[in-house]
């Protein structure tokens, strides 16, 4: 490989850009406006995914899946929120629930859940909770060992697919006593558990197709075999699935700017006043220029970072933190511009930016808001 190659996509990824693109805009973007409005899950989208094996392509060959590299993973995930921010939580979030198992989990775990995730059951991440948010090392979740189980008690908040997903990585306290930060472990809950039970469906600006609900565990009995990794290692094991999969979260919010400019751009071009096209004013012309130049750069860090997460790079923090949060800003700055372009007709539900626009904003919140990125960012530079 040539020292020039890093710099563009393989073949193979070009090819797979096309064919996500062609599904998007065949299967998923016919109902992206219902699934808003409705507030109902994608089953269109999650149907399509699954059928062509974009639901979960991260789940390795050995598992039955299709081994897609970061890269790829970010590429499904890019396309498919340009059409469909909810929809692109699918493989985003199946990502997000299977890497701790993927990190930390031994083969008997991993054998037990990743096939059945390649075959389409979904995973889901229980980490967040009301009073433990950004302060994730302050969460109340309790496990208590029984013998040879554990039993779960406790909440989860902001669970993405939650009710939909049949598997959860669930972060608790084992060790009360123990260190903070080092006392927590992660294990896997099944939907189907007795104890384990689901809070109403949250009410929400955006991504409104991607049930958002708490996890609710009374005295939930677990398998000695469904923790993932040693006890009192959960904690660092979820925030270094977060190093990998706030990637993915920029290459959302890439997708969906790219939407929101992809529109934009159409309509100023159709759209007439003073005898011409919109697009030929300056003034639109520096909004158009600034948009895409913003969103490229945005889409090369997003690239830069998948490619070390591939490789696990000891920087992946400074630079999975720095790809989120930028394209995250980028995306928010970019909707709204489109929604501007679109004049009166942006602020309405008759066209898709405004939903975009919703939808862009709460990429700067999750998988750590981005004025969490910062510290990690600063944290990671004030370490070298």
């Amino acid at each position: 490989m040539s020292d020039f190659d890093q710099f563009r996509l393989s073949d193979d990824h070009q090819e797979l850009k096309a064919a996500v693109r062609d599904l998007a805009e065949d299967k998923i973007a016919p109902w992206a406006a219902a699934v808003d409005e409705e507030s109902r899950y994608p089953q269109e989208a999650h149907d399509a995914l699954v059928a062509s094996d974009f639901h979960a392509p991260h789940v390795d060959e050995a598992y039955d899946g299709v081994g897609a590299d970061a890269l790829a993973v970010c590429l499904v995930i890019e396309e498919v929120a340009r059409v469909c921010a909810s929809s692109s939580l699918i493989p985003a979030v199946n990502k997000l629930g299977s890497m701790p198992v993927i990190i930390a989990g031994g083969d008997d775990v991993k054998q037990r859940y990743l096939p059945r995730l390649a075959a389409g059951e979904g995973f889901s991440y229980g980490l967040s909770e009301r009073e433990a948010g950004s302060d994730t090392a302050s969460m109340r979740c309790r496990a208590v060992r029984d013998g040879d189980d554990w039993v779960l008690s406790g909440q989860k908040s902001w669970i993405t697919n939650a009710g939909v997903s049949e598997f959860y990585t669930v972060l608790a306290v084992t060790d009360p006593d123990g260190a903070r930060g080092r006392n927590v472990s992660a294990f896997v809950v099944e939907k189907g558990d007795e104890g384990f039970t689901f809070g109403e469906k949250e009410r929400k600006l955006g991504i409104k197709g991607s049930p958002t609900r708490e996890l609710h565990f009374d005295k939930v009995r677990l398998p000695g075999d469904r923790i993932v990794g040693e006890p009192g290692t959960g904690l660092q094991t979820a925030l270094k699935t977060l190093d990998h999969t706030r990637v993915t979260i920029g290459a959302q919010a890439v997708g969906i700017a790219q939407g929101a400019l992809d529109f934009a751009t159409s309509y100023v071009k159709e759209r007439e006043q003073f005898g011409q096209a919109v697009a030929q004013f300056q003034g639109v012309q520096f909004m158009l220029a600034d948009m895409a130049m913003k969103l490229e750069a945005a889409r090369q860090m997003v690239y830069v970072a998948a490619a070390k997460s591939e490789r696990d790079d000891p920087d992946l923090s400074f630079f999975g933190a720095a790809a989120k949060c930028f394209a995250s800003d980028v995306a928010m700055e970019v909707t709204t511009d489109a929604v501007q372009l679109l004049g009166g007709s942006g602020y309405t539900r008759d066209y898709p930016v405004e939903r975009m626009m919703r939808d862009a904003k709460i990429t700067q919140i999750y998988e750590g808001t981005n004025q969490v990125q910062r510290v990690v960012m600063a944290r990671q530079l004030l370490k070298r």
